[in-house]
């Protein structure tokens, strides 16, 4: 039998943003559950929650301080169990987000850790002595800027920290920390949860030898100034991608197998074509992760030639395993956005990127307000919540322009999110793209005709994925199962072009494109599928 991921569309909700139904200006459960029929008539198969269990939300969520418990500001136990239960009845799947890497500064097991050495706790995080000159035990570095190591005077030692120094790395070389993290799975699982979307996936584990990271491949000349991009500055072969991750990836992946129809994806924190052999590593064979997802297309490259490196890349590197691929999520800015210079009408470019990731083999995932062709919000540093924005202004623009809040009704107070005042701006930018306002030929109709289309069709779900070899900025495959074929045609450009294709070829689905005879014509970001059998030849 078929995994019900394996074809799934999965859609991104960010609690903090998706609807408040108390008035506080912050999202809750209660709004997210009033709001699920929109995701299922989307035709969503799953929704991702990222972090809502209790936090001091110095990471908004992403600093856990009970890993068993809802954090007040979303709501309670029975509304998580209201939630699930809503989304069950609507036929949609329910993941939450594991940060397991890492817990917050907060956590009782860390305030005991760093109470003194000998505590029960004191070897569950990562502690170093230091230099002989009091400096850090290595040259790791914090992917939110400086220094990965932070000082502890009760312990007189340091401690390490991927990302913020509130959010203390766990100690997964003790096996006790393991078994208390699985064991905070099982909770949720238990409650009915179907599934996990996995944090920094591939950060649990550090060198226990504490060696220095090597340098990285650059040139000092062309290294970006933003604070933060000094992490790229080294190849972080010591503080991530340990081969002792797999053995606790293949422990998350028996307790999953207990229950029925439980699926893991991993968040891979790595760039470039390193992210692509990560995902396939931690997802090859049926003891790892289910699937894995990374930034590979979630940053500024839109270019046939890296579309294709990313998929064929994985396909090539773990043709057992299973990717996620996505266009945007909660810590980057939005698509529509982002490729805008490959566009003259952001409209066309947000039904063109549905139409192309809908083609491409995998599960899919849409992060919310991507139906609605949202832009990233632009906004000034009193508005800023988030830490890096916070502390590298101007240099780092943050997170938080892609976080703003889902406008649901244009002429309402806060576009509808919120009877009160929201934790992030609702400015007229965003909220002209409303839901109320998508209409006929709209980005939301255009998601949801393609979503029905993809589920229509095999070939795109479980079809055999060959490319055809044309110039840029043509993106070409052809998807086949069963004797159907599809020909998926993208022009990744504002400049119209026409291609010849075989004969027998017609258009099927959403599209902008026109074809005569064998020609055919793509305007500026066009988009086609055509449907034939056997191969089609297809030329510039």
């Amino acid at each position: 039998m078929r995994e019900w991921w394996r074809d799934a569309v999965i859609y991104q909700i960010y609690p903090r943003s998706f609807q408040d139904d108390d008035g506080d200006g912050i999202g809750d459960l209660k709004g997210i559950t009033r709001r699920l029929p929109h995701v299922a008539e989307l035709g969503a198969d799953a929704i991702w929650l990222s972090p809502i269990f209790t936090s001091p939300m110095a990471d908004m969520g992403y600093d856990v301080s009970d890993y068993t418990d809802i954090d007040p500001l979303f709501g309670t136990l029975e509304d998580f169990d209201a939630l699930i239960a809503r989304a069950h009845e609507l036929g949609l799947k329910v993941i939450v987000d594991q940060v397991l890497s890492h817990s917050s500064s907060k956590h009782p097991f860390f305030e005991e850790s760093r109470s003194s050495r000998d505590n029960p706790k004191a070897d569950w995080y990562v502690w170093a002595d230091p230099l002989p000159d009091g400096a850090p035990p290595n040259n790791w570095a914090s992917v939110f800027g400086g220094s990965a190591w932070e000082w502890e005077p009760r312990r007189r030692q340091y401690y390490l920290h991927n990302f913020l120094t509130s959010q203390p790395d766990f100690n997964f070389h003790n096996s006790e920390v393991q078994d208390w993290l699985l064991s905070t799975m099982k909770f949720w699982l238990d409650r009915g949860l179907d599934g996990f979307r996995l944090d920094t996936v591939n950060y649990y584990f550090h060198d226990p030898e504490l060696r220095s990271n090597p340098p990285g491949d650059f040139e000092p000349e062309k290294i970006d100034s933003t604070p933060t991009e000094t992490y790229g500055w080294q190849k972080h072969v010591f503080d991530k991608n340990r081969p002792e991750n797999l053995a606790f990836l293949e422990r998350m992946r028996e307790l999953c197998d207990r229950y029925e129809d439980i699926m893991m994806v991993g968040e891979v924190g790595e760039d470039g074509d390193r992210s692509i052999e990560v995902m396939a590593e931690y997802t090859a064979g049926t003891e790892r992760l289910h699937m894995a997802y990374s930034f590979a297309m979630l940053g500024p490259n839109f270019s046939a030639g890296h579309f294709r490196r990313c998929i064929a890349g994985f396909q090539n590197g773990a043709p057992d395993g299973w990717p996620k691929w996505s266009f945007s999520n909660h810590d980057v800015v939005r698509h529509v956005t982002r490729w805008s210079k490959h566009a003259e009408d952001e409209t066309v470019l947000a039904k063109q990127a549905v139409a192309m990731i809908m083609s491409f083999p995998g599960t899919i995932g849409i992060y919310q307000g991507e139906e609605l062709g949202q832009t990233e919000a632009d906004l000034v540093y009193e508005e800023l919540t988030d830490p890096p924005a916070l502390r590298f202004w101007p240099e780092v623009k943050g997170r938080d322009g892609c976080r703003t809040p889902m406008v649901w009704a244009a002429g309402e107070n806060a576009a509808g999110f919120s009877s009160g005042t929201p934790w992030l701006p609702v400015k007229p930018a965003q909220a002209i793209h409303a839901v109320d306002q998508q209409g006929q030929g709209s980005v939301m109709e255009a998601y949801k005709r393609t979503i029905s289309y993809r589920k229509a069709n095999p070939a795109l779900t479980r079809g055999e994925t060959e490319f055809l070899d044309l110039p840029e900025p043509i993106l070409a495959f052809r998807r086949s199962h069963d004797g159907h074929a599809l020909t998926c045609v993208f022009n990744l450009s504002k400049t119209p072009t026409t291609l010849t294709v075989g004969d027998g070829a017609e258009i099927e689905g959403p599209h902008n494109a026109t074809l005569e005879g064998t020609t055919l014509k793509l305007p500026a970001n066009g988009h086609v599928y055509l449907a034939h059998e056997g191969a089609l030849d297809v030329s510039a």
